[in-house]
């Protein structure tokens, strides 16, 4: 698989390394400064000490050249890429005050992205053999949804509207609202559809087989069938017949998945992706071994 880490719009990851950077090191890095030599330069390694899959290599790099663009990163490992415990995805080379710096936010970002990689790759490698597309939803961590979602497609997965401005998509609470006017979400559709541009894709999401044939014959692009079983989804799915794209959402877990698949759905929205992916365990280690700047501490440094 090869992912473009130019997918990732540049405004918005020089957003997040800026703030992370601000975040970690507001004033300095007043260890490394009273401790090691300005001088001093170093070489690391990230390693793998579980398996998984790459997200966030470019990411990395790019925290550390903004730290100090003379810091060289060399990435070993392809984002989109299986790795095995013990591999080395990178090394990196450079002044060693700005290497210490940059470490731990490089380490944070690029082991939250491998952590939904593998999540998301997991979930595809059990829907195998099925239409099922795995997608991601808007349940990120604020501020980080461009990375997160790149790492959604690191795992093969695909992404849903990434905000609120990109389509319609009406959950239960829209509906509440309407029906406590006395609107029918048929009428409400409807109306819309006669609103908006013909390129505004519209989703109505639904909770019970008697609710899907008045939201496909509004004129629907996809339905949403939420927290149906998959004996409920099968008989969605014959309900619908082609008239509209079928999505299927909550109570999706590596556990449920296949069999959510099975009953064949278009796609299935899965909020663990992002809000439950643990980061992976990679690690950073100086290489003690590596040849460094011979450096003599003057008195005061």
């Amino acid at each position: 698989m090869t992912i473009d880490p130019g997918s990732i719009p540049p405004h918005a990851l020089r957003r997040v390394i800026d703030t992370a950077l601000e975040e970690d090191a507001p004033w300095g890095d007043v260890t490394s400064e009273a401790l090691i030599p300005a001088a001093a330069t170093a070489a690391a390694t990230l390693g793998a000490r579980e398996p998984g899959v790459l997200s966030g290599g470019g990411v990395f790099a790019a925290v550390m050249h903004a730290v100090d663009p003379s810091i060289d990163a060399v990435l070993h490992v392809a984002d989109g890429t299986p790795f095995a415990a013990g591999d080395v995805i990178a090394t990196v080379t450079g002044p060693a005050r700005a290497v210490l710096r940059a470490e731990r936010v490089a380490l944070n970002l690029v082991q939250r992205m491998s952590g939904i990689a593998t999540t998301t790759a997991a979930h595809v490698a059990a829907t195998a053999g099925t239409s099922a597309r795995i997608v991601d939803t808007r349940k990120t961590t604020p501020g980080l949804r461009a990375l997160e979602r790149y790492a959604v497609r690191c795992g093969g997965g695909h992404n849903h509207r990434t905000s609120l401005s990109d389509a319609v998509l009406a959950k239960d609470n829209h509906l509440a609202v309407l029906l406590a006017g006395g609107i029918g979400i048929g009428d409400a559709v409807a109306a819309a559809r006669q609103r908006l541009g013909h390129t505004v894709h519209v989703e109505v999401e639904v909770d019970r087989l008697d609710q899907i044939e008045p939201v496909v014959a509004a004129g629907v692009d996809t339905i949403m069938l939420d927290n149906f079983t998959p004996s409920e989804l099968t008989a969605g799915v014959g309900i619908v017949a082609g008239r509209a794209l079928v999505e299927a959402s909550g109570g999706v877990s590596l556990d449920t998945v296949a069999a959510i698949a099975a009953a064949g759905v278009d796609v299935i929205s899965v909020g663990a992706l992002t809000h439950s992916a643990r980061a992976l365990d990679l690690g950073l280690d100086i290489d003690v071994a590596a040849p460094v700047e011979h450096v003599t501490v003057p008195a005061g440094d």
